[in-house]
């Protein structure tokens, strides 16, 4: 624990020396006035986006102006970003100094440990770092326009155990709501709206209807998110947030009355809860069960409050041919489905959001949050089982979406 703190402060250390290094290069040829007043303006960004992280918990983040909370929010985490794409470009260059250096002293050749040419390249990497840092700011901050930005995807699915009557079946998925982060219920309504557009058999949400607390979804977001309707139902499970698990409460009680609140909810808006069990639905003489386990991950970090031998009490004897299960944590597919559940035909996840930033084309896939989750946006195939995890509906703590859009998922099958 302490060789990682040591780790992490030392590359923060590193990162802010840079960037100073970088800043006074930029401003060197400045007047002094102007060269002054530049130099404190970045030094109080600094202070305010460390004071900021600091005191993150203490901070009452709900009482600030919706407007000013996301703007200081997207400019502190595009200021850090930024700050790290400096470090990475300074470090190279030094790196490759101290390496010419090696080399010369080892060849007795002086003149070739930093030449002109090596001057003036250090000199177009630190602009590049700049350059670089102003974008990873500009991005953050705007961002922000696409938090309600939902992009709908088509999913076309082929199953050989997919009973008959059940070829056509239209199934949309919505997951990570997190309705205590959005400010604006127009434009919810808006997305609610699109998912309803898709005319689907079947609607599916795959938990984090909350930040922390049950009040979060007040009467209009339930008046809205009760529009979701489909002709064979609206189905939903828990993610790690819904549990209250990560804030203070003045007693377990309270906790556990806001859990149950939260259920209630998910009842009064007509969506049915599956809390470690199963479902069969039924098309004709044709069936297909579907599983919802409460959160379980394979990351320590996270909570596994899910129990899939209870889920499943009774489900083999039904000779089921075709099984859908809700697990909102996508570590959950590789930890415990493929090894124990091989009849689980299809996991719909969640969970990781994309981490809200990243690149997402056709061609190339990419995010930080990768390298926590192998299976982290998009479908997955292992032999015969897949997992789809969705990008998430709503956002958490960054108020925007850089690159990873807000997402509904409509699944085709046949």
């Amino acid at each position: 624990m302490r060789l990682r703190l040591l780790i992490i402060l030392s590359i923060i250390g590193l990162a802010e020396y840079y960037s100073f290094i970088v800043v006074r290069s930029s401003v060197r040829n400045m007047s002094p006035a102007w060269r002054t007043a530049l130099t404190g303006i970045y030094l109080l960004f600094t202070a305010l986006s460390w004071l900021g992280l600091i005191f993150f918990r203490q901070i009452n983040w709900a009482a600030m102006p919706h407007l000013l909370r996301n703007i200081y929010i997207a400019f502190v985490l595009g200021f850090v970003v930024g700050k790290i794409l400096v470090l990475i470009v300074m470090l190279v260059d030094d790196i490759r100094r101290l390496i010419t250096f090696l080399i010369g002293a080892i060849a007795y050749n002086a003149a070739s440990t930093d030449g002109i040419g090596n001057i003036d390249r250090s000199l177009f990497l630190k602009r590049t770092a700049l350059v670089l840092g102003g974008l990873s700011l500009l991005g953050f901050t705007y961002g922000i326009r696409n938090r309600y930005n939902y992009r709908v995807r088509k999913i076309k699915l082929k199953y050989a155990s997919l009973p008959t009557a059940f070829k056509g079946l239209r199934i949309v998925q919505v997951s990570d709501i997190h309705t205590g982060s959005f400010d604006n219920h127009s434009a919810v309504e808006h997305g609610i709206q699109r998912a309803m557009d898709q005319k689907a058999d079947l609607i599916l949400f795959t938990g984090d209807l909350v930040n922390n607390h049950s009040e979060e979804v007040d009467a209009k977001y339930q008046e809205i998110f009760s529009r979701l309707k489909a002709p064979m139902g609206v189905y939903s499970t828990l993610g790690n947030h819904d549990y209250g698990d990560y804030v203070q409460w003045p007693s377990p009680k309270a906790k556990v009355d806001n859990l149950n609140r939260l259920k209630e909810i998910h009842a009064s808006m007509g969506w049915r809860l599956l809390m470690n069990e199963h479902v069969v639905l039924e098309r004709g003489a044709d069936k297909i069960a579907l599983i919802g386990i409460e959160n379980w991950s394979a990351k320590a970090n996270f909570p596994r409050y899910g129990d899939m031998r209870k889920a499943y009490d009774g489900l083999k004897e039904k000779n089921i041919p075709f099984k859908i299960l809700l697990s909102h944590d996508p570590s959950h597919w590789h930890a415990q489905v493929i090894p124990d559940y091989s009849d689980v035909n299809l996991t719909l996840s969640g969970h990781t959001h994309g981490m809200q930033f990243g690149i997402d084309s056709k061609w190339f896939k990419w995010s930080p949050v990768q390298y926590m989750y192998n299976e982290w946006a998009g479908l997955y195939t292992q032999g015969e089982q897949q997992l789809y995890v969705n990008r998430g509906f709503g956002f958490l703590g960054y108020p925007g979406r850089l690159g990873i859009l807000p997402e509904i998922t409509v699944f085709e099958f046949s």
